[in-house]
Parts: C-alpha cells; structure tokens; sequence
C-alpha cells in the first residue's frame, strides 16, 4: 500500500472515531506510521485530505449490476442486496459520523449517500425492464417500493447492532426476506424464472 491509500486508510478511521474536527492531522499522521510534513507534501491540507476521502469512498462504493435480461428475479435482487447491505454494514462508522456532522459539513452526508442514489437508478431500471416482460405489475409503484427496499438497507446497516429487534433475523437472511418483500410489492412473481425459462423455450420452437 502505497503512502497516500495508508494515509486515506488512517483518515478513515480516525474520522470515524473522533470526527472531523477530532481528526486532527497529528492523529492521523500517528495512525497511518508517518509524519505530518508528508501527510501536508501529499495532500496539501486536512481539507484537502478528508476531500480525497469523500471521493475515495465514492469510487469503491459497490453498483452491482443487474442483468439487461432478467434470468431469475429473485436470485438476482437478493445478491444485489446482498451486495449493496453489506457495503453499508462495513461502512456504518463512516455513515454515522458523516451523518452526524451533517449540519456542519453536509458535503460529507452527500457523498455518504451518492452510491446508494446510483444503485436505486439501477433497480429502477431493472424493475421496468420486469415490467416491459410482464413479470412485474405494469401498474406498481416502483419509485415507492425503491425507496422502502434503499431505506430499509440504510437502516439495517447503521442500526442492526444497537436495534437488532427491529430488523429481520437472522442477519444473514435479512437481503431475502427485504426482497421477497420487495416483489410482492411490485407483484413480481417468485416464478419469474420459470417463466423466463418457458417464453425462451416457446421462442425458440
């Protein structure tokens, strides 16, 4: 690892422990084994720095695809959630902090929010790609059910550890019970993929 992801790294946690104000340049330099002249030669300023942060996490931030032609809804939208919840679990620190500055440095809670924005896009799309197949209610809400499922993941990921009764248990089945959920709502069909399977069949006769 180079010195500039060590002292991305080091931010990282010491943002999440103390804050902005608390992160101090001295902590972090301590944290990521080097000293402050280099943090300031790499970044040139705490401003600078925590900016590189924000952008840092946007660009790893997870927007897992979801296939142009639906093979199994189900399957699909559960490792989809899967993907996107447990980036938020491995984050809910950084999440925390940033939302909790967000009156001083809304920028933060911004940038926080930017991956999630872009992985809802993409459910949509993939809900009205459902709905052009006549899997999904041509009439359902979808902007509504986006938002529930996007929510309650927000919620599951920053809350499941003081909250745990107020989430679906077990934790590691909370991704398809959100997206069973999720379907019915739409009036997905959990035989979506058989029927994929049996147009594909007929079209190809």
């Amino acid at each position: 690892m180079d010195i500039r992801d060590r002292i991305l790294d080091a931010a990282k946690r010491v943002y999440e422990q103390h804050g902005f104000r608390g992160a101090t340049t001295r902590l972090i330099a301590i944290e990521a084994g080097v000293n402050e002249v280099t943090l300031f030669r790499t970044f040139g300023s705490k401003a600078a720095l925590f900016e590189a942060l924000m952008q840092n996490h946007v660009s790893q931030s997870p927007i897992p695809p979801l296939l142009d032609n639906p093979q199994d809804p189900e399957r699909d939208l559960t490792e989809w959630v899967a993907s996107v919840l447990g980036h938020m679990r491995d984050n809910r620190a950084l999440i925390r902090t940033s939302f909790g500055e967000i009156e001083e440095r809304p920028e933060a809670a911004v940038c926080m929010c930017e991956g999630p924005n872009c992985a809802g896009m993409l459910l949509m799309d993939y809900v009205l790609r459902l709905q052009s197949l006549g899997l999904a209610d041509p009439d359902g809400d979808i902007q509504t059910a986006v938002a529930m499922l996007m929510s309650s993941m927000f919620g599951d990921a920053i809350s499941r550890d003081v909250m745990p009764n107020s989430f679906p248990q077990p934790e590691a089945e909370a991704p398809q019970k959100y997206v069973r959920v999720f379907m019915r709502a739409l009036g997905i069909s959990t035989d979506a993929a058989r029927l994929v399977s049996r147009r594909r069949s007929v079209a190809g006769d």
